[in-house]
């Protein structure tokens, strides 16, 4: 590393986590139990998103809405095309926190992983996460991981809701409401967009080589112990 490293900022899927866990068992738990949501839709973080996929049905695909049917077939689309929309991941969040509580899914969390979160914070390493899932479901997938409870090493969590991920300016609101500066914060992630728009932010970087990942990056690493600090 250039300069001092103070905090280190993670990427799930791809990442601490295999991307065949967020396909093969998480999107497909949402669509099978969407259903649930209409006896949910009352509450106010469903009643929320609700009233944000209608006007964002409107705004990205120019259809109006407004039955219940039409709002969680919209959210169905959504979800097969992978859209990283906010309420959308709200509610896979939602449904995802019943699923983990009731032990049907446990969070996929690379073994290499809780070692070096843990050496990291014994070095007073601040760690964060930055993923396009909802902090909700960030919060979920490493509080109920197969490696047992991660969050106490975490000291903040970023979603779409702060920005995009492959967008600099998401990078330089991070630095500025951690309060620290971009090049004392490592940036940990899979795909190159995000890695160039947080290296243009002035944070240093490392690409994870998970497996199917191409290397694209000048500084990689194929799991968190072979990261130098």
């Amino acid at each position: 590393m250039s300069h001092p490293v103070k905090y280190i900022l993670t990427d799930i899927e791809g990442t601490t986590t295999s991307v065949s866990f967020v396909y093969d068992v998480l999107f497909p738990y949402f669509r099978e139990n969407i259903e649930k949501l209409r006896e949910m839709k009352l509450s106010p973080d469903v009643f929320e998103a609700f009233e944000q996929t209608i006007e964002l049905s409107l705004e990205l695909d120019g259809e109006c809405i407004s039955h219940t049917d039409e709002i969680l077939a919209k959210l169905l689309q959504w979800s097969h095309q992978d859209k990283k929309i906010t309420p959308l991941k709200t509610l896979q969040g939602v449904l995802w926190k019943e699923g983990y509580v009731s032990g049907q899914i446990k969070g996929h969390v690379y073994e290499d992983v809780p070692a070096a979160l843990a050496a990291w914070k014994a070095r007073h390493i601040q760690l964060g996460v930055f993923s396009s899932g909802s902090v909700q479901a960030q919060k979920l997938i490493f509080g109920y991981s197969e490696q047992g409870d991660l969050t106490p090493h975490f000291s903040n969590y970023f979603d779409t809701t702060t920005g995009g991920k492959r967008e600099v300016e998401t990078y330089r609101k991070i630095s500025a409401e951690i309060d620290v500066k971009p090049e004392n914060i490592l940036f940990l992630s899979d795909i190159r967009e995000e890695l160039e728009a947080a290296k243009e932010a002035g944070y240093q970087t490392v690409q994870l080589l998970r497996e199917g990942t191409e290397p694209s990056w000048d500084v990689t690493a194929t799991d968190f112990s072979k990261i130098s600090v």
